[in-house]
């Protein structure tokens, strides 16, 4: 199914970013939204360049401000006068393991990456359910599948969370038009990890973005990515012991 207007959430950087830039050259019209308006705004210079046909909507987005999050997309709908795919892209990774003194920026995480991705999702079912049509697409991890150590641990939680959210969300649109896509992105390189400088398989943003494209367009339920070497590790990582698990974070 074609699906020309596309919002993403957090398009100012790493993954929106790169998914914005790419939809662009194949000509879709963009709904781009984050916190950095003059992110936003070098953006859609960029998309400019790559496709003057592409039309861009930017707006400033906080997902954390949930009445925001529900204006912003009506304003999105106004502009665009459909949608019909979301990109529930938005979140961080702060943490340190619990218990030793940096609960606020573990709250910080599981509000911005869970209750904030639920605020985001209402907001996108509200206008696919008037419609009777759209594309959900959330963006969870890889580090889903299990716990994780250290600064992963809230952040590991929190996709898992995403992960059954967005299953429970299909269960309850069976038998309608709509779809809902669970993207599980291994190790990708991106503002979240630019600090961390050993990482397994990891690839750079574009390489991982032209694989998240593919998967979304599939509209399927579930997909790990890029599928080499992920959909295999993901079968690893469920049945191997704690301690391997360590060597992954």
């Amino acid at each position: 199914m074609s699906r020309e207007n596309i919002l993403i959430t957090g398009a100012s950087s790493g993954l929106g970013y790169t998914m914005a830039k790419l939809y662009a050259q194949q000509g879709k019209n963009l709904a781009l939204c984050a916190r950095r308006t003059e992110r936003l705004e070098e953006l859609k210079e960029e998309i400019a360049e790559i496709n003057s046909s592409s039309k861009v909507y930017i707006r400033e987005l906080d997902v954390n401000n949930h009445d925001q999050v529900f204006s912003v997309f009506k304003g999105f709908v106004e502009d665009m006068g459909h949608i019909d795919r979301v990109i529930v892209n938005a979140g961080m990774g702060k943490g340190a393991s619990l218990g030793t003194g940096y609960f606020h920026a573990n709250k910080q995480t599981a509000i911005t990456n869970f209750v904030s991705a639920i605020a985001q999702c209402e907001a996108a079912l509200e206008h696919f359910r008037e419609q009777n049509n759209g594309h959900l697409v959330m963006i969870s991890s890889v580090s889903a599948v299990r716990g994780f150590r250290r600064a992963m641990t809230v952040y590991a939680a929190t996709k898992a969370a995403v992960s059954s959210l967005t299953e429970g969300i299909r269960v309850d649109l069976l038998g309608t038009p709509i779809r809902a896509t669970t993207i599980h992105p291994g190790f990708i390189r991106s503002e979240i990890n630019e600090k961390v400088k050993t990482v397994p398989f990891i690839v750079d943003t574009e390489t991982g973005c032209r694989a998240i494209l593919k998967a979304i367009d599939k509209e399927g339920a579930n997909y790990y990515v890029p599928s080499w070497p992920w959909e295999v590790m993901v079968r690893i990582m469920k049945i191997v012991p704690l301690k391997w698990l360590t060597k992954m974070s």
